[in-house]
C-alpha cells in the first residue's frame, strides 16, 4: 500500500561533523541514500527519503548536515539542520566513539527533551575502538558492545544507547529493532471521518474543478476523505457545486464535506437539519489543531491598516493566476475587514522562525506536512502569541457559517 510522505514517521539522523551519519544512513536503508566522504561537511543539505524498511514499515529517512560545521555557510547548514527538528517523529543522534560526545551532540540531546522528541544515542565506528582496547588505556567512551555506552551523561538518561559500526554493520539491525520499537510505543490510529461514519451513510463531496484544480486528479484531503468513506462502506457522492441542488433532491446525506472555496455558494444550498464542513476544517482536526484555529479565526475581524497577515502554503505546487493563497485570499480579508493589510507569503518547508510582526497566520490545511511539522509551527506561533487560523476556517469565518462548519466535532 502506497502511503502519502505525510504519514509516514520522519526518522532524522543528526551529528557533529565525520561522525558517520551518511555512512549510517546507507547502512539502515542498505542504499547509497546519502554521498559518504572523509572530507568534513560532505552532507550539505538535509536528504529526504521516502522508503519501505524492515521491520519499521514505511517511512521517511533524513540525513543532515554536521551541527559543528562552522564558518558562514556552515551556520546555514545548521539552521537548516535545526530546522528538520520540527518535521522529526524519532531523532537518531550519531556520534564519533574514537571522539565521544561533544558540547554540540549534549546540546541537541536537550533540543530533543525539550520538544519530546523520542531519541536513540548511536555510538558509531565502535569497529575503531575495538582496536584501540588492545592499548594500555582504552577509551572510555564505550567498552559494552551491541549493549549501551558505559559512560552515560545526565543528559542521556531518557534515550537509548547504542554501540554500532557502520562500516562493518554491527548493531545496525539492532538499531533498526529499536526504532521499530519506538514507533509501535507512539502509533496511534487517526481518522479524518471514518471514526463519524456508519455502514449505509450518505456522504456528499463537493469538489469544484476550476483553474486551480490539478488536471486529472483530486487533491490529497479529497482523496483521503473519500478513501476513508469506501473504507466505512458509507456511499460517497462526488460532485461539483452546480449539480449539488438535484443530489440533495434525491438523497438525505449525513455531512456534505465541501472544498473552502465554494462555503459561500454551498452554504445557500444545503439544509440547516445537514452537517455541513469542509475539508480544511476536517484536516485542522486531524492534525489536532482545531481548539487553536477556532480561536485564531477571530482575529481576522480585528485586523487593521497597516497589519501585517503571512500566508503559509505547505505544498510547493505551482501557482495558478487566480491561486488561493497569494490571490483569492487576500483579497476576501481585505473585503471581509475593509482594512489595507499587508501581506507576506511562504510556501513548502519555508517558515520564518521570527514571526513576532504578524498580527495573524493564514496557514494550509497541511494535507502535504506530517502532523509534527503542522504542530511545531503552530506551537512556534502560540509562543510568539500570533494567532493562527487555516484556510477553510478562514473562508468560512467570512461566510458566517464557521459555528456551523465546526457542529461534526460538538
Amino acid at each position: 500500500m502506497q502511503i502519502t510522505k505525510s504519514e509516514r514517521p520522519h526518522i532524522s539522523f543528526f551529528g557533529c561533523t565525520n561522525s558517520g551519519k551518511s555512512s549510517l544512513v546507507n547502512a539502515v536503508t542498505n542504499q547509497d541514500l546519502s554521498v559518504v566522504s572523509d572530507v568534513k561537511g560532505t552532507t550539505t543539505d538535509p536528504v529526504e527519503k521516502s522508503m519501505e524498511i524492515l521491520p519499521l514499515g514505511p517511512v521517511v529517512i533524513i540525513d543532515t548536515a554536521g551541527v559543528n560545521d562552522w564558518g558562514q555557510l556552515g551556520n546555514a547548514r545548521i539552521e537548516k539542520t535545526l530546522r528538520i527538528l520540527d518535521k522529526t517523529d524519532i531523532a537518531v543522534l550519531v556520534v564519533d566513539s574514537t571522539v565521544g560526545l561533544q558540547k554540540e551532540d549534549n546540546d541537541l540531546v536537550q533540543e530533543f527533551k525539550q520538544r519530546k522528541i523520542p531519541y536513540i544515542i548511536v555510538f558509531n565506528k565502535c569497529d575503531l575502538i575495538n582496536n584501540l582496547t588492545l592499548a594500555p588505556s582504552p577509551s572510555p567512551t564505550c567498552s559494552v558492545r551491541n549493549k549501551t555506552a558505559s559512560s552515560q551523561p545526565s543528559t542521556q538518561e531518557e534515550g537509548v544507547n547504542l554501540l554500532v559500526s557502520a562500516k562493518t554493520g554491527e548493531g545496525v539491525n539492532e538499531l533498526k529493532e529499536k526504532l521499530g520499537h519506538i514507533l509501535n510505543e507512539n502509533k496511534k490510529e487517526k481518522f479524518i471521518i471514518r471514526d463519524r461514519l456508519q455502514q449505509g451513510d450518505v456522504v456528499i463531496l463537493v469538489i469544484p474543478i476550476d483553474e486551480s484544480a490539478p488536471k486529472g486528479r483530486i487533491i490529497l484531503p479529497q482523496q483521503n476523505v473519500l478513501r476513508e468513506c469506501l473504507d466505512a462502506h458509507a456511499t460517497a457522492i462526488c460532485c461539483q457545486v452546480e449539480e449539488l441542488p438535484s443530489i440533495l433532491n434525491s438523497f438525505t446525506p449525513k455531512y456534505v464535506i465541501t472544498d473552502s472555496q465554494a462555503f459561500n455558494k454551498v452554504k445557500e444550498i444545503v439544509p440547516e437539519n445537514i452537517i455541513l464542513t469542509s475539508f480544511s476544517i476536517l484536516m485542522a482536526n486531524y492534525k489536532g489543531s482545531l481548539k487553536t484555529l477556532l480561536v485564531g479565526a477571530e482575529t481576522i475581524s480585528k485586523l487593521n491598516d497597516g497589519d501585517k497577515v503571512l500566508i503559509s502554503e505547505g505544498c510547493t505546487h505551482h501557482r495558478q493566476c487566480n491561486d488561493i493563497g497569494t490571490v483569492k485570499l487576500p483579497n476576501w480579508i481585505k473585503e471581509f475587514t475593509g482594512k489595507n493589510i499587508d501581506f507576506d507569503f511562504t510556501q513548502g518547508g519555508e517558515f520564518p522562525s521570527d514571526i513576532s510582526k504578524y498580527k495573524l497566520i493564514v496557514h494550509c490545511g497541511g494535507c502535504m506536512l506530517n502532523e509534527t511539522e503542522m504542530k511545531s509551527r503552530i506551537k512556534k506561533a502560540k509562543e510568539q502569541s500570533v494567532p493562527v487560523v487555516n484556510y477553510g476556517m478562514a473562508i468560512a469565518y467570512m461566510n458566517g457559517i464557521l459555528d456551523r462548519a465546526s457542529d461534526i466535532f460538538k
